[in-house]
């Protein structure tokens, strides 16, 4: 085996490597924060691999002539480069378990905000890169327009799919910066969450896809030339049915707050108490804020009303 096949090799066991430890990171309630801490710590050594085995791509960053695709991977490298980095700083700097020395490296309460919207950046980020490099990659398999046109109709469901579960998990608070902590459900199925981060990866790897094909439609030569339009009508046909979806099934968030409307007002109020104060208590944990809220917690509030009492 020649170097060159043995370097190709290494770079797709990291690249793999890093894409399945990503969907363990993201499943922080089926992990746990001490897992949660050494699996950051090992994609943290996976992405120092990853920029070694590239490192020739930072010698020719500022030389050659820039074209579209050139210019989008590399603004898409950059900010998930600089997301990882985020990421993996914030996360050291409220370690209780890989790391603890360097716990308070930054404010614990700044971090724990930055390393909550990051992560979820570094998540959409690696999507889209992933995405990017689809048509290289499926450009040797040589496939017929039937066969693409199957599996472009496949991914844009299964697209629309992951934006919804995107929507209804309320990812965008989190890259939008509109919320201090997570939302997470304990009481999903630890296989749920991984197909959930699943499905929601592929909306994105898609999209990076379509904005890859968009480019390259356009770059060819007009003889050869693929209607550009037509990547640009999959997207708006994968965002379509995930928005349809997001209106015609109920969300958790709005089911459990028609349940919340039927509690007493001391009721609810005594269960934010205990929750803030749970937050507060546990300052020196490594993880973001974490607001937990079930049917069953909702049920046993009904016929609690000393909750408030017992919170003060």
């Amino acid at each position: 085996m020649s170097k060159v096949k043995r370097n190709i090799i290494i770079k797709r066991i990291v690249d793999a490597a890093m894409t399945v430890l990503l969907f363990f990171l993201m499943a922080y309630q089926v992990t746990g924060e001490m897992a949660h801490e050494w699996i950051g710590i090992g994609m943290t050594a996976l992405v120092i691999i990853h920029q070694i085995l590239n490192r020739k791509w930072y010698g020719v960053l500022f030389k050659g002539k820039y074209n579209p695709y050139r210019s989008v991977t590399s603004i898409v490298n950059i900010l998930l480069l600089f997301s990882f980095a985020f990421t993996a700083f914030s996360g050291m700097s409220m370690s209780s378990h890989a790391v603890p020395f360097l716990y308070g490296m930054a404010p614990v309460s700044f971090v724990r905000r930055m390393h909550l919207y990051m992560s979820h950046w570094a998540f959409v980020l690696m999507g889209i890169h992933l995405g990017l490099h689809i048509p290289a990659m499926a450009g040797g398999l040589k496939l017929r327009d039937k066969t693409k046109a199957v599996f472009a109709c496949v991914f844009t469901c299964i697209g629309g799919i992951g934006l919804y579960l995107f929507l209804r998990n309320s990812i965008p608070n989190y890259l939008f910066f509109r919320v201090p902590f997570a939302f997470l459900d304990y009481e999903k199925a630890g296989w749920l969450v991984f197909l959930e981060n699943l499905l929601m990866l592929i909306f994105w790897v898609f999209i990076g896809s379509q904005i890859a094909g968009i480019i390259q439609a356009t770059a060819q030569r007009v003889h050869t030339r693929k209607n550009p339009l037509i990547p640009v009508v999959i997207i708006m046909v994968s965002v379509i049915i995930g928005i349809v979806l997001m209106l015609l099934l109920p969300t958790a968030e709005t089911q459990n707050s028609s349940q919340e409307e039927n509690l007493a007002p001391d009721a609810v109020m005594g269960e934010g108490l205990c929750e803030d104060k749970k937050i507060i208590s546990g300052q020196r944990s490594n993880q973001i804020p974490v607001r937990k809220r079930t049917d069953l917690q909702i049920q046993q509030d009904k016929g609690n009303h000393n909750q408030k009492k017992a919170c003060l």
